[in-house]
């Protein structure tokens, strides 16, 4: 009797093992596609990162093109206006000598 016990023992040890076998071969195989997919799943992301950059890197670039034509722009407003202001400065400080030299002339002549 206690052999026949030990070889249902065995017998199901075997069957039990089995099993094992069979569960641990379905999750290898799932194992492999989760890689897979993650593997997959990463090629897109970086792949959808660079071409992000590259929309990005250009749409700087255009920014930075209109920033530095305005940047000329205002750099030649500037010019512009220091042209403008020396020139009225110069007007102004004329009309105040001969105003001053009149104002003497006055003065010395009167």
């Amino acid at each position: 009797m206690e052999r026949s016990s030990l070889e249902e023992r065995v017998a199901r040890i075997e069957g039990i093992l089995e099993q094992m076998d069979k569960r641990l071969n379905h999750l290898e195989s799932e194992i492999r596609d989760l890689r897979a997919e993650i593997r997959d799943l990463r090629a897109y992301v970086e792949s959808e990162i660079k071409s992000l950059r590259a929309y990005f890197e250009g749409e700087i670039k255009g920014l930075r093109g209109e920033v530095m034509g305005e940047v000329k722009s205002l750099r030649g407003e500037i010019g512009d206006l220091r042209r403008d202001l020396n020139n009225r400065f110069l007007w102004i400080l004329g009309v105040q000598i001969t105003m001053w030299v009149t104002i003497i002339l006055a003065i010395l002549f009167r």
